[in-house]
């Protein structure tokens, strides 16, 4: 069945039934930029079906920046970072190369664990974020807390009776991105519950860790031996690992930038 045509309209008539029918269809972008491409292509007397093509790719790109935005957003990322910024000259431990490849989030399509070791300064958390952003960037859903605050969670869930339930929500992202892992010690009950959500992301789903002690440390978090062990087991297995070594990379950063400010 053919759609009836409408002839006849102004210009000024048209403008206003393209309008409201991005209204109503949900078409920002192209109501926003219909004008100006209309007379681009005018100009360069493009064929309909090129005119048409350009408005429908630049409302396509703009809700995947959309999409993009609103799951950073989601994450909860305290602050931005970004791969950009990160200055590998003031961490000469962290390879750009491997950066890179994480940054295409394969490991996170596979479900791969990865760990972040180094002292405070040194550039983990910034890593942590930059690459959840990146995996947000790339369709993943990503959320990033603290490593108390997420354990303080879960004990309250357990008290609540909500425990199944928190965990679950915590298993529907594509990567739970835990920082600050090592600055406080758990007791057996918050180290255990903590366990369960690693278990249950165990190859289905990956945790990214930012760490200040080295895993022959995590026993003074861990206190229990065999749940240590247990735990470390289940986030090196098939996982990436990265040492940012001991050197502060904020103030190698900051002298730096202190440097290439006084040239």
């Amino acid at each position: 069945m053919n759609a009836p045509t409408r002839r006849g309209l102004t210009e000024q008539a048209a403008d206003a039934a393209i309008d409201q029918a991005c209204r109503m269809l949900r078409l920002p972008t192209i109501r926003t930029h219909f004008p100006e491409t209309a007379d681009t292509a005018a100009r360069q007397q493009q064929s309909y079906r090129a005119f048409l093509a350009e408005l429908l790719l630049a409302e396509c790109d703009d809700r995947a920046r959309r999409r993009s935005e609103r799951r950073i957003r989601a994450a909860a990322f305290p602050r931005e970072k970004s791969l950009r910024t990160f200055d590998y000259t003031a961490n000469p431990n962290v390879d750009p190369a491997v950066i890179n490849t994480l940054a295409t989030a394969d490991w996170v399509r596979k479900g791969q664990p990865l760990c972040l070791i180094g002292d405070s300064g040194t550039g983990k958390s910034h890593l942590l974020i930059a690459l959840g952003a990146e995996a947000a960037m790339a369709g993943f859903r990503v959320k990033y807390t603290l490593a108390a605050k997420l354990v303080n969670e879960l004990v309250e869930a357990a008290d609540e009776m909500t425990l199944t339930k928190t965990i679950a929500r915590y298993g529907r992202v594509d990567l739970l991105c835990i920082d600050e892992l090592g600055y406080m010690a758990l007791d057996k009950r918050g180290a255990e519950l903590l366990f369960q959500v690693l278990t249950e992301r165990e190859e289905k789903a990956s945790v990214g860790i930012a760490s200040n002690e080295a895993f022959s440390g995590w026993t003074k978090t861990f206190t229990d031996p065999r749940l240590c062990a247990a735990i470390v087991d289940r986030l090196t297995f098939g996982g990436n690992i990265i040492e940012t070594g001991t050197d502060s990379y904020r103030l190698a950063h900051t002298l730096r930038s202190r440097d290439n400010t006084d040239k």
